[in-house]
């Protein structure tokens, strides 16, 4: 028993005093002082003072200056700027009329993302790669031959339409590659 922990003892340290040599093990021990490279260092800029001394902090509430209403938006992104800055082309100015730019929704982005969301589901990527089929169509698909026949025979006999079951075509369940090949 103490020739086993001997034994087991000797070849631990041997193996780190073997792993200790390679130089790659002890950089990656941290046993290997690395010192910065004196090139890649960089000093920072001082800080410097805004040049306007006048500033003052907004009011609470107030409205920002630098931001634009919705017109004014999408007259920056169809024109490049707005419409205020340059007299508009009669051109412009009728496209912007047609649009209806001077009575633009600001919340038409959040309704047609609401929109797109319950188009959407819940329906994800795995679910898409699980069930890989298309659902079948919602009803029932009535057969027209033996329809047209049950409806002759109901009008030979003076039944009304109703009676009588109408024939519908029953699919049958498909193999599970069926589609695929």
């Amino acid at each position: 028993m103490l020739r086993m922990r001997i034994g087991l003892t000797a070849l631990l340290i041997a193996a780190l005093g073997a792993g200790a040599g390679c130089d790659s093990t002890k950089r990656s021990l941290g046993l290997v002082k690395t010192a910065p490279d004196e090139f890649m260092v960089v000093r920072n800029a001082p800080l410097s003072v805004p040049p306007d001394y006048g500033l003052r902090p907004p009011d609470p509430g107030a409205p920002r200056p630098q931001q634009m209403s919705t017109t004014e938006q999408a007259e920056t992104i169809v024109f490049g700027g707005t419409l205020a800055e340059e007299p508009a082309t009669p051109g412009a100015q009728a496209l912007l009329d047609r649009a209806g730019a001077a009575t633009a929704d600001p919340t038409v982005r959040a309704q047609i993302n609401e929109d797109n969301a319950r188009l959407a589901g819940d329906t994800s990527f795995t679910d898409s790669l699980v069930f890989w089929r298309d659902p079948p169509e919602p009803g029932v698909v009535v057969n027209p031959e033996e329809e047209a026949q049950r409806l002759s025979s109901n009008q030979a006999q003076g039944l009304p339409p109703t009676e009588g079951e109408t024939p519908i075509i029953e699919e049958r369940e498909k193999a599970i590659f069926e589609d695929v090949f």
